[in-house]
């Protein structure tokens, strides 16, 4: 579904992203696991048309989108969920997932799509009246992934979904995205902490300082100790 093709990306005279390729097929789960700053991020908000690579391939079931303007990239089936989760303040819940029905018309209806988003989250239904700044951060980080989901995307990026959540509040996060793999959508996963790999993914990158350095099943990951320590895993 998703190719990443020898990616170069320059933020100012910093060349970020060097060469990096990788891809996500239909109903799979990928990972990009790096440590901060590694280029996971970056990765993400190029595919997504908020940073115009300098040079590679990005295609989206084999259409084109490096110089595609992001409401492009979305209306083409590719929802975002970002690590700083950017929901709207100042809106409800409720209207918070609403909006991403106006962005991508799909054959299923808005409610239908509505209603999709708050059965992987439920507990969001208890705040639907309340008001973005008025949640916490898990709450805005499965916001943020519903709202994505009200897309009716055929693949969703997700950046960071676990950064920064109590470990109390991990498993719902973890079981949401599940669940979102079982009805049919793939996921391209970024995350900074090993550990928080979720048990159900298909392939994993890393990224190292804008290059990927490994690309395999997840077990083959723990076997390679110089990744591992670059990670901050254990063999």
């Amino acid at each position: 579904m998703l190719l990443v093709d020898r990616l170069n990306v320059y933020i100012e005279a910093s060349h970020i992203l060097r060469d990096v390729s990788l891809t996500v097929g239909e109903r799979e789960v990928v990972c990009l696991i790096g440590r901060n700053g590694a280029g996971k991020t970056t990765t993400l908000r190029t595919i997504m048309g908020y940073i115009a690579p300098h040079s590679g391939t990005i295609e989206f079931r084999n259409r084109p989108l490096a110089g595609a303007a992001t409401f492009e990239v979305a209306q083409l089936g590719l929802g975002f969920a970002p690590e700083d989760s950017g929901i709207f303040a100042d809106l409800t819940v409720g209207e918070n997932i609403e909006i991403s029905t106006w962005t991508r018309m799909t054959a299923r209806p808005a409610d239908a799509r509505i209603a999709l988003a708050y059965s992987v989250f439920p507990g969001l239904r208890r705040y639907e009246r309340r008001k973005g700044a008025q949640l916490s951060g898990g709450e805005r980080k499965m916001l943020s992934i519903a709202r994505a989901l009200a897309l009716d995307p055929e693949m969703l990026l997700l950046d960071e979904p676990f950064e920064g959540l109590s470990p109390a509040i991990l498993p719902t996060v973890s079981e949401g995205i599940h669940a979102i793999t079982r009805m049919g959508r793939s996921i391209l996963l970024a995350e900074s902490n090993i550990h928080h790999v979720p048990g159900y993914t298909d392939r994993l990158y890393v990224i190292e300082r804008g290059e990927i350095i490994f690309a395999g099943a997840p077990a083959e990951v723990y076997k390679n100790e110089g990744v591992l320590k670059i990670i901050g895993g254990t063999p």
